[in-house]
């Protein structure tokens, strides 16, 4: 069983950082390979949004960065984590830049899906989702956002089963420890 963490953390955010290291634990402890992506520590440019990955290069970013790794290794994986501070109730533009990135891996052509558009797939494979988000403090709004952002992505993404939470500063290490350990439970569940 292969897990991929893409951390949109930046420089400096100790939340976020200690949330990596208890996730990185307890997935570990319960026997999966881990890769972690420390998406700062990496050159990953923004989309250009010129569906080259569709049309010139297939399957493929025809930007040559660190997004062909992540991209790589995330359709590869068994389970895929986004690890991110929540921003405005989204992603940090870290993990937007490297979520962006794995368009190749779905393809240009669309299907229903719940009354939505949604593209189909490129592979047999998908990983399932584990999306984690960090806040100061807790925000209703924020968290209904990006619970929602985290299921449509999912969809999108053709995970079989997803699974979405949030941490925020003031919760105690067991707090966190254990909504880290309730979210894991539900991906194994679908297994």
């Amino acid at each position: 069983m292969k897990a991929v963490i893409l951390n949109g953390m930046e420089a400096g955010d100790n939340l976020t950082k200690s949330v990596h290291d208890m996730l990185f634990g307890a997935l570990r402890a319960r026997g999966w390979e881990v890769e972690p992506f420390i998406l700062h520590e990496m050159e990953i440019a923004f989309c250009a949004g010129c569906f080259g990955c569709w049309v010139r290069t297939p399957g493929r970013c025809v930007l040559q960065d660190g997004g062909h790794t992540v991209t790589r290794a995330f359709i590869q994986s068994d389970l895929a984590v986004f690890l991110t501070p929540v921003t405005f109730g989204g992603y940090s533009s870290q993990l937007k830049k490297a979520v962006d990135h794995l368009l190749p891996n779905i393809l240009p052509f669309f299907r229903a899906v719940k009354g939505e558009t949604h593209h189909q797939k490129r592979y047999a494979h998908y990983p399932n989702l584990l999306v984690l988000g960090t806040l100061p403090h807790a925000n209703d709004e924020s968290e209904r956002i990006f619970i929602s952002l985290a299921e449509h992505n999912a969809i999108n993404m053709n995970s079989r089963n997803y699974a979405a939470g949030i941490i925020t500063q003031a919760q105690s290490d067991e707090t966190k420890h254990q909504i880290i350990e309730n979210l894991l439970a539900q991906m194994e569940m679908s297994r």
